[in-house]
């Protein structure tokens, strides 16, 4: 039974090359916008304890992780304030936002002064630019795939919104190819001047994901209605009257995306505080696993399209849940060449199932007058978790002889809980454009 909401129309779908340039649009800004916030992953595991916390002796990598997970507590704001512009005033426009606040603060923590220079006053300046990242991150995602999804042709929705998650994987492998470089450099030069250099580099993509995006104009479903004057007014308040429970579900599927930072972010860093495995042999390992995933990454979301988002997403989140203990394991061991089939399990296959349906299922759960909100908020809500994954599992290691095995049983647990929120909700891969969100009775 309908809610009453105006529903999207067939008609509305845009032209092919809207439908490719909005896919390559989300694909370039997830890109700047991943990669910006994975060379702060790598800096915070491998130098910023130094650059910032100088004076906190062993607690400094605690406090560098910590701040690391502060971008999450501004991702819940960041997707609230995107969803609600996004919803009322554009798709597009919010996407131009978000990619542009992004790129901004991530150039300016390359020119941040160090503890040692200006004292309290450099980690106060690095919280506040983190801060802005997080609120640009936070709404990044759903805008993109919102405005895709609206311009993808009907059976491949899937696969078309795929790409901005596949941009995410190009983001992590220039960043960790960049952290490569400039790891190599002697200590002095890498804590004086050679970490900025990846921060400062992020301003090639602003320019040219700027270009792309201002090329896509906004969905006809989305046109329609705010000509015709009958956009939401207060988007969050009516997907909290019209759909509540697709918030709350989405939320605990979200945590589907903790296995992302507990993998790559909290296994690099075990693997060279804790196992002394070298950071050149862990960063390789995890861009081998994003290259791989950018191949099987397209393939899930096109078996989605053929057999259902449901099967791919929980099939992915239980194979990841089996898989982390391999990886972790092989860490604990240094065991290089386990190390590397670890991260193919996880990230290139586990994660890539999830990772690659994901933005398509939880956009297709929100009517089109509030589905950038929707999907934001309920998503960046889940990832409060992801975010902290890495601080959580360092305090838990460290109270337990800095053992391995709590990052393998928190992220087996997200992953269940992952599964089960997927499984408790509707399939949506055959509902056509114009039923999406519109709840049944």
């Amino acid at each position: 039974m309908k809610t009453g909401i105006l529903p999207e129309t067939a008609s509305m779908r845009a032209p092919g090359n809207q439908s490719k340039r909005s896919s390559l649009a989300g694909f370039i800004g997830s890109a700047l916008e991943y990669y910006d916030m994975y060379i702060y992953a790598s800096a915070s595991a491998l130098v910023f304890a130094r650059v910032f916390f100088a004076d906190a002796g062993a607690t400094g990598l605690l406090y560098s992780l910590g701040l690391y997970g502060v971008a999450y507590l501004a991702r819940p704001l960041g997707g609230f304030i995107a969803g609600h512009l996004g919803d009322r005033f554009g798709r597009r426009n919010i996407m131009i936002l978000t990619l542009l606040v992004m790129g901004v603060a991530t150039f300016l923590i390359g020119c941040l002064p160090s503890y040692d220079t200006v004292g309290i006053l450099a980690p106060i300046m690095l919280v506040a630019l983190r801060l802005c990242q997080g609120l640009s991150v936070g709404g990044e995602l759903a805008g993109a795939t919102s405005l895709t999804l609206e311009h993808a042709p009907e059976k491949h929705r899937s696969l078309y919104t795929s790409w901005a998650v596949n941009g995410i994987w190009v983001g992590y492998i220039l960043a960790t190819l960049a952290f490569i470089g400039v790891a190599a450099l002697p200590d002095d030069q890498l804590l004086a001047w050679g970490w900025r250099v990846p921060f400062w580099l992020s301003a090639v993509l602003l320019v040219v994901g700027l270009i792309i995006r201002s090329t896509v104009r906004d969905t006809e479903a989305f046109t329609i209605e705010k000509e015709s004057g009958t956009t939401a007014k207060v988007p969050l308040g009516e997907v909290l009257r019209h759909q509540p429970w697709d918030v709350v579900r989405l939320i605990f599927a979200s945590f589907l995306l903790v296995i992302s930072t507990t993998v790559p972010v909290y296994g690099l860093t075990y693997a060279t505080n804790v196992v002394g495995i070298d950071a050149d042999v862990m960063l390789w390992a995890v861009i081998m696993g994003y290259v791989v995933a950018l191949i099987t990454q397209p393939l899930m979301a096109s078996l989605a399209d053929k057999i259902g988002r449901k099967p791919v997403l929980i099939g992915g989140n239980l194979l990841g849940a089996v898989a982390v203990w391999l990886f972790f394991w092989a860490v604990g061991e240094a065991n290089i060449p386990m190390i590397f089939i670890g991260v193919l399990l996880t990230v290139s296959i586990a994660l890539a199932a999830t990772n690659a349906v994901y933005p398509s299922y939880f956009a297709e759960l929100f009517n089109v007058r509030y589905r950038v909100t929707g999907m934001a908020v309920g998503l960046q809500l889940g990832l409060v978790l992801t975010g902290f994954s890495p601080v959580i599992i360092q305090a838990i290691s460290t109270a337990n002889g800095d053992a391995w095995w709590p990052a393998a049983a928190y992220t087996t647990l997200a992953c269940v809980i992952s599964a089960i929120a997927i499984g408790t909700g509707r399939e949506t891969y055959k509902t056509p454009l114009d039923e999406l969100g519109v709840q049944q009775r």
